[in-house]
């Protein structure tokens, strides 16, 4: 759609320049014109009193997808260390490259990061595409962006995987307009169709009441930020190799917005619940904030992390990045300890992929049995130093 001016029957009365939320229309003389802001949203059309302004069809050239080839993953990294995300999206991005017949390439961007290239080869990937630029050091919208999408156009990838992270759902949507395409945030899960080969990307909808499966048909790349800790990470092969492309980058005067001046390091305790093996995790069945002490101490015990569901949270009793489900942290550890924790569907969903799955609840009939390896039905203030005593006694 595009918003169109019809200037015999335009007056001149500027309503359509007040009631535009873009500020994207302004006055030549005594006609309205459209400028590069517009968003095509129609305020404008509704509007006018004169019906002097428009929205017409506009006939877009279709694109030859067959141009585009391979998977391409987005190297995430930060203070020069490629983050663990990366790694899974290689082990994904590996399935669907094989499925493709094609490549299975990665786009490192930062500065003197030649150390971590033998690394992503390593981990599974093909080609790694650098681009090293000082500006590239820390991450900005502008930079990263111009990179990403000069490199699409070059290159055509079919399919590019970024991490959901603060940096990939930043990134994503921006790359993602620049190329006039597709973003499927929040993914779950990847396949190609067997039929036409299309990315089939699945996310959580309506809340995690449902799964939704989306496709990009007629416009590429297909893109998808994925969720980390959903996916298995690529195996380690340190006598693979690969082919390294070096990208051309350069930067004309204030065409980056921000500069980063200082990245101050937050003092509070960092939580990285997608890389841990071991988690104790509490619902509202503890009862009250200090039910988190015993969680802790167990989990010190066990050498793991503590973790909540999303009304834990919503109390108050403990701070978001312990959140575990839909809204929270995707996680996949080997030992999963559900303590008082109902089973919503959206907590499920974050920890369902658990090697093992220890759930205790007083109520028999709770969901979290229905995807629990072990269950036990009984009050947690109970078992918990139970299982304190256990330990204390195995380790003598």
């Amino acid at each position: 759609m595009a918003v169109k001016v019809i200037n015999d029957l335009c007056r001149g009365c500027t309503i359509c320049v007040k009631k535009c939320p873009f500020d994207a229309i302004a006055m030549e003389g005594k006609l309205a014109v459209i400028g590069e802001a517009c968003t095509n949203c129609g305020v404008c059309v509704s509007a006018c009193p004169f019906k002097a302004i428009m929205q017409e069809e506009m006939e877009k050239e279709k694109e030859d997808l067959s141009l585009y080839q391979d998977v391409w993953v987005f190297a995430e990294q930060r203070e020069s260390k490629v983050m663990p995300v990366v790694y899974e999206l290689l082990g994904e991005g590996r399935k669907l490259a094989e499925k493709r017949q094609s490549k299975l390439c990665a786009l490192l961007c930062g500065y003197q990061m030649s150390h971590q290239v033998e690394d992503l080869i390593a981990h599974g990937a093909d080609v790694v595409y650098v681009a090293d630029h000082e500006e590239l050091r820390t991450y900005t919208t502008d930079g990263y962006s111009k990179v990403f999408h000069e490199a699409i156009k070059k290159y055509k990838p079919e399919i590019v995987l970024l991490g959901a992270t603060h940096i990939g759902r930043d990134l994503g949507p921006s790359i993602a307009v620049k190329s006039s395409t597709g973003l499927t945030a929040d993914c779950t899960s990847l396949e190609i169709d067997p039929e036409d080969g299309k990315l089939r990307q699945t996310r959580p909808a309506f809340g995690g009441n449902l799964m939704a499966t989306i496709i990009c048909p007629d416009t590429r790349p297909q893109m998808s930020t994925v969720r980390p800790g959903v996916m298995d990470k690529a195996l380690y092969d340190p006598e693979r190799e690969g082919e390294v492309i070096r990208l051309d980058v350069s930067f004309q005067p204030d065409e980056i917005r921000t500069k980063v001046l200082k990245t101050v390091k937050s003092l509070a305790k960092q939580v990285s619940l997608s890389d841990a093996d071991i988690i104790v995790a509490g619902g509202m069945g503890i009862g009250n904030k200090e039910g988190f002490k015993l969680l802790e101490e167990l989990a010190e015990k066990l050498g793991g992390t503590v973790a909540a569901s999303r009304a834990c949270v919503d109390a108050g009793w403990i701070e978001h990045q312990y959140q575990v489900g839909q809204t929270g942290t995707t996680v996949k550890p080997t030992l999963y300890f559900a303590f008082g924790i109902s089973g919503a569907i959206q907590h499920i969903a974050g920890m369902k992929d658990s090697d093992y799955i220890i759930a205790v609840n007083k109520n028999q009939d709770a969901p979290i049995f229905e995807v629990a390896d072990y269950g036990i039905v009984g009050d947690l203030y109970q078992v918990i130093p139970g299982l304190l005593d256990e330990i204390e006694r195995i380790a003598l």
